[in-house]
């Protein structure tokens, strides 16, 4: 994962003593270079201590922090006592900078409440929030009011945060390739263009004719060719596959490796039911797995919206994510339902998996046209879950997000599959229906609903329902 660098803003005010802020601003330096992340923040020879108290501080800071513009994901404001709120809200106005803000206040201790000692950053937050609001910048709160910098929950707030950070930068420019017309069946994932490109997220399309008639000059000698067969062969055994049906996989792969390097994509959405069946004799799924598993992410039919879900999931946890069927209740437990693809879902999400033919799909159109899901159990484990759709009646991005755990219960079936437990399951499943949102929904195995939350609603301005 690409390292997140923060702007830190160390608050100050006059009549409180300076070794809090020197002290403050060293621990919250100390605590970010020990979790990995990189900080742009004023030296102690640039203003008292490297903090921000007058306005001539305020301008010092916005100017580093606007020549670092690139290379800064978000910024923090720590409060080590009341700090000033204007000069911490003239800095972050004033450099220009359109990314998440956290605002952390460090707590006072009990014993050290007299002159000298006390912070009253509790009262000073309430102050620096209010300004920033009135200045119209949008802005993150710790979980707890007061949080000190070497605590746990500051910890997992700054996970958090970093989160939001990477979905709101990776979301600026983001490119997905559609590949192939939707599958006629499937007005569930129909999608407006219109309204991703204004929220800046661009789709960049081609028809499955020009991949397939790219797919016919290549051949089989080539040594671009050759290595995607080796990279296929290493990805998952193939000992079953035929010969045949590999060298199309490793032809049609490379062509979209190339297409979507060419075209600086983030991910692709494929058709496939069924044209690519009965007019190449292949299923794309091992291909789409290989490059969610490489965090490429891939969504079949055409299911764009589906993928920008995939990739506001992977961005936030910094691992792969796959689609997935809303597909069955399990037993009578309320609580649980059966998760299911064909499937195309990546390596990891596995406790063991193979390559095989597509089973649903081999009836209508034959076992020999099917060859390339890539099949297994789903792996134990705590997930979130979470669906984006463009919503083309009220001309908005509308979301929904939550947690939910996959289970060992026993399940014999086929494709890519698991039991999941979600609290509330059915309340979850009325809303899905009463708002039209599409049968398919983006899964990764992480625990990252509050980040996506707090990116989706505070950032993005995307209406958001957050299933607790």
């Amino acid at each position: 994962m690409q390292k997140t660098t923060f702007g830190v803003v160390v608050g100050n005010r006059g009549f409180f003593p300076d070794v809090l802020a020197k002290q403050g601003r060293k621990d919250i330096l100390d605590m970010l270079k020990t979790n990995g992340c990189g900080t742009v923040t004023l030296s102690m020879q640039d203003t008292k201590y490297g903090s921000v108290e007058t306005f001539e501080d305020a301008k010092k800071c916005a100017g580093l922090f606007a020549k670092n513009s690139e290379k800064i994901d978000g910024i923090i404001v720590t409060l080590p006592d009341f700090g000033d709120e204007k000069g911490a809200a003239e800095a972050i106005k004033r450099c220009g900078l359109d990314v998440p803000v956290l605002i952390q206040a460090e707590p006072d201790e009990t014993g050290k409440m007299n002159m000298g000692q006390r912070r009253d950053s509790f009262c000073g937050k309430i102050s620096v929030c209010d300004n920033l609001r009135q200045a119209g910048i949008p802005y993150t709160l710790t979980k707890l009011h007061t949080e000190a910098v070497g605590s746990a929950q500051f910890r997992k707030d700054l996970d958090d945060f970093a989160s939001v950070c990477r979905i709101v930068k990776g979301l600026r420019n983001a490119r997905f390739g559609a590949i192939g017309a939707r599958t006629g069946a499937f007005n569930t994932v129909r999608f407006s263009e219109k309204i991703l490109e204004l929220a800046g997220i661009a789709v960049e399309t081609i028809d499955l004719s020009e991949i397939l008639g790219r797919v016919a000059r290549l051949d089989d000698t080539e040594r671009n060719v050759k290595k995607k067969l080796g990279d296929i062969q290493k990805y998952a055994s193939t000992e079953s596959i035929p010969a045949g049906s590999l060298m199309k996989m490793a032809k049609f792969g490379y062509v979209i490796d190339k297409w979507v390097k060419d075209n600086g994509l983030n991910g692709t959405a494929i058709q496939c039911w069924t044209s690519l069946e009965e007019f190449f004799g292949i299923v794309p799924c091992t291909l789409m797995s290989m490059m969610s598993e490489s965090l490429l992410p891939s969504a079949c039919e055409v299911d764009v919206t589906g993928l920008l879900a995939m990739y506001i999931l992977q961005l936030a946890s910094g691992t792969p994510s796959a689609l997935l069927d809303w597909n069955n209740n399990y037993a009578n437990d309320a609580d649980k339902c059966v998760l299911f693809h064909c499937s195309n879902l990546p390596k990891s999400f596995f406790k063991s998996a193979k390559m095989d033919f597509q089973e649903i799909i081999a009836g209508s159109v034959g076992k020999d046209n099917t060859y390339g899901t890539i099949v297994g159990r789903i792996a134990a484990g705590p997930a979130t879950f979470f669906r984006t759709s463009t919503d083309d009646a009220a001309g908005v991005i509308s979301t929904y997000v939550g947690e939910g755990e996959f289970t060992n219960d026993k399940l014999d079936t086929f494709g890519g599959y698991g039991v999941m437990k979600i609290p509330n399951l059915q309340n979850l499943m009325r809303f899905i229906c009463t708002m039209g949102f599409e049968h398919h929904v983006a899964m990764n195995m992480s625990q990252k609903a509050n980040a996506i939350a707090e990116a989706v609603s505070n950032y993005l301005g995307w209406e958001l329902y957050y299933h607790k």
